[in-house]
């Protein structure tokens, strides 16, 4: 015998707590390619330190950034996802949406909540990127109509932070219904001069930008976060055209009229109740 193993082979690392630095100690900065120490952008509000390259915040996080440590209190906790398509590509859907739950801890792709921001109340809806990319399926569209009429029941403002990939296609024509059922409801609430601000974060694309992700009274955005329809890659592949530099980002969008400012995270919240206190419902 040449050679023997005298210790037993690791077992394989799990690709949600670990990162390809070390043992879920380092992550690799995607705006500066530094090695950073994961404890420390975390308490950065998931920022790097070095250059300010905002890493996407799970909506748990997101909440507490808005409405404080308590999270305010949780709406519509309820509505679940049914399969009325019996949906299958390499997987069923069915066991898709299980997956996620057990991943995030939540039956879909939204977390909802009413609370103070700083001293203004608001209803709280964001997107959780963590489950199936934050598509939007019927739970996302309900979620959201819900807390839009409960914001003009109550005459209260609403926030709604998005991060998503777009319409879930495993719902099909229902998904895509969502789009103008939830705009329809936002409407609703416009008439009634309700303030409705909108949050977009790193990604905010297809049926969702499509939809009310892009009809706040104010738009507020991340630095450098990705906004568009389709791809930058579809898009070139389409038209047969370079894009400029920078185009879908947020700083693009600013630029052409489509946000009305660029927010740091560690701002959000006061810039957030700023606009509130302007916009006061009478």
């Amino acid at each position: 015998m040449w050679f023997r193993k005298d210790k037993a082979p690791r077992a394989p690392r799990d690709p949600k707590t670990t990162s390809s630095l070390g043992e879920g100690l380092f992550v690799k900065c995607d705006g500066c390619r530094e090695a950073l120490y994961v404890k420390e952008v975390e308490r950065n509000l998931r920022v790097c330190p070095k250059c300010g390259f905002h890493f996407r915040m799970p909506a748990v996080e997101r909440l507490k950034l808005l409405l404080g440590e308590g999270g305010g209190q949780p709406l519509f906790t309820g509505v679940r996802p049914a399969d009325p398509l019996k949906f299958k590509d390499s997987k069923r859907y069915r066991d898709r949406l299980k997956d996620s739950e057990t991943k995030t801890g939540r039956p879909d792709a939204i977390l909802a909540a009413k609370g103070l921001i700083d001293d203004m109340p608001a209803i709280v809806a964001i997107l959780d990127y963590a489950f199936m990319g934050g598509s939007m399926g019927s739970v996302v569209g309900e979620v959201l109509t819900r807390a839009a009429e409960q914001a003009l029941v109550e005459r209260t403002p609403l926030v709604i932070v998005s991060a998503s990939g777009g319409a879930r296609m495993q719902e099909g024509i229902l998904s895509l219904m969502q789009m103008g059922k939830v705009s329809a409801a936002l409407a609703r609430l416009g008439a009634a001069r309700v303030p409705y601000v909108a949050i977009l974060t790193d990604p905010t694309t297809g049926g969702v930008t499509a939809s009310f992700a892009m009809l706040g009274d104010v738009t507020l955005a991340e630095p450098k976060a990705l906004i568009g329809f389709a791809g930058p890659r579809v898009i070139e592949q389409t038209i047969r055209q370079t894009l400029p530099e920078g185009f879908q980002r947020s700083e693009f969008l600013q630029e052409h009229g489509f946000v009305d400012l660029i927010v740091p995270r560690a701002e959000m919240r006061a810039t957030v109740a700023n606009v509130l206190r302007l916009l006061q419902v009478g």
